[in-house]
């Protein structure tokens, strides 16, 4: 896993082979489930989620920690905020 140290993952959603926009409502659902200040995670392999995902976590105004590139997909990591 190629996060940065001191991130520690509440919740991860595996959403790989899902596509758009199925790993964003999948993350969407995720954050619902959890406390704030939590981080929650989603792996996705869909290219789509390069940008849907990011702009989400901006206009949810949620904290976003990054993008992540794995062997084949992308880990999105955001901090729920409100």
């Amino acid at each position: 896993m190629n996060l940065p140290s001191g991130i520690t993952i509440d919740k991860e959603i595996d959403a790989r082979g899902s596509f758009c926009p199925g790993p964003l409502l999948e993350l969407i659902r995720g954050v619902k489930s959890v406390p704030v200040g939590s981080v929650v995670a989603v792996l996705s392999s869909d290219p789509g989620s390069g940008k849907d995902i990011p702009l989400w976590i901006e206009k949810a105004k949620h904290e976003y920690l990054g993008a992540f590139a794995e062997d084949g997909y992308t880990r999105f990591v955001l901090r729920k905020v409100h």
